[in-house]
């Protein structure tokens, strides 16, 4: 007997593993073989734990799962609000923070003093004097995940600063702005990628369940959108979005943008997971038993290739961060006053930036983490997705 392309008898370690997990998990697969053990278990279950078993998609579901946490909680987690600013501290190279004070665990940082050198450009001299930082201490007032009015900061620094990642060119605090700009851009990622999924869901069943001159309609209409090259066609709907739109309908046009254009994989992808399943027996016995087509396709169909979406969802959401984040950074997307990752690099991309303060440069560094989470964590969905190839 074979699983896939490979005789079972190859894969005793992979059985034995799944046999003892099956056997911790419950009572209802006592007694029975290790082959028997790994067909009992349900599609979730045997997902589950192919997936835990990737250290590296692990890591990339802990990574991600953090991102989206701080990004709930960013204003409480960063020190400042994104109108505070340091005129006497523009540029400020980041500080360490140092966690023990003679022995005792007291986190704190030292104070810095500007000045010009003989070029006028300022510089910073660390003083003897430490600033030990507060927890859970009141600082601006801002809204929490944008209900709850509150002035409770995670840290502060009374009557100094802290600044992790340094100051820009305003003497604004570069990891205020990091966490409060993730808001706009993973949930940007998020909505587009929900969006694209479903139109992509619902066209690629159909076209895959009808066939004939549904499927035809709807194959060329795919590739017509995937003709255009993607940055071209973005920038082009982008720049049509009026100048003179609120942040809020420019934020939802970008995302409707984004939507528009990703959904095409996906549609392909089930289109070719529906033809092979609509020839399946539990479908013709629906057929048979008069279920309607809408029936068959959310209940059977939907379920059947909900790991499929799910991987492509995973697999997507870093393209449309870094497509929001290219827009942006060309000025066809968000603008200022709205903070997001790709406005923060808009800020910073001239090389004399780069060459005399790099820290501002420091939204490429987190966008580039976020991106290889997302990979690690997609690749891991789509091994585990098919629980009986080893």
């Amino acid at each position: 007997m074979a699983v896939g392309s490979i005789p079972l008898e190859q894969k005793s370690g992979e059985l034995r593993g799944l046999y003892e997990e099956a056997m911790q998990e419950g009572a209802e697969y006592q007694g029975l073989s290790e082959k028997e053990a790994r067909y009992a278990a349900s599609q979730w279950t045997m997902i589950w734990r192919r997936f835990r078993r990737n250290r590296f998609a692990m890591l990339g579901g802990v990574i991600v799962l953090v991102y989206y946490v701080l990004a709930l909680l960013a204003n409480f987690v960063a020190p400042y609000t994104l109108q505070t600013r340091f005129p006497k501290q523009t540029y400020l190279p980041p500080q360490p923070v140092y966690f023990f004070d003679e022995g005792t665990l007291r986190p704190y940082v030292y104070e810095v003093e500007s000045s010009y050198d003989e070029d006028l450009r300022r510089v910073f001299t660390r003083t003897d004097k430490k600033i030990h930082l507060e927890f859970f201490a009141k600082g601006e007032p801002y809204k929490l995940m944008g209900l709850f009015k509150t002035d409770v900061h995670l840290f502060q620094a009374p009557g100094g600063i802290v600044a992790i990642l340094g100051t820009d060119r305003q003497g604004r605090d570069m990891f205020t702005r990091i966490l409060i700009g993730g808001q706009i851009s993973l949930t940007i990622g998020l909505v587009g990628v929900i969006m694209s999924l479903v139109l992509g869901t619902v066209l690629g069943i159909v076209s895959g369940y009808y066939g004939g001159l549904v499927d035809e309609i709807i194959q060329r209409l795919i590739e017509v959108v995937r003709a255009f090259p993607s940055i071209p066609l973005w920038m082009a709907l982008s720049a049509a979005v009026p100048k003179d739109w609120s942040q809020i309908q420019t934020y939802f046009a970008i995302t409707l943008i984004l939507s528009l254009i990703g959904w095409t994989w996906l549609a392909r992808q089930l289109r070719g997971v529906v033809l092979s399943l609509r020839e399946s027996d539990y479908i013709m016995a629906a057929r048979l038993a008069g279920a309607s087509d809408a029936r068959i396709i959310f209940k059977h169909l939907v379920p059947a290739t909900i790991g499929q979406i799910i991987v492509v969802a995973t697999l997507s959401l870093p393209s449309m961060i870094l497509a929001e984040t290219a827009l942006s950074y060309l000025g066809l997307g968000l603008r200022p006053p709205t903070t997001s990752w790709g406005v923060l690099l808009n800020e910073v991309q001239n090389l004399q930036s780069l060459a005399l303060y790099p820290w501002v440069f420091s939204p490429a560094f987190v966008i580039v983490i976020v991106t290889v989470a997302f990979s690690f964590l997609g690749d891991g969905l789509r091994d585990a997705a098919d629980p009986y190839t080893v």
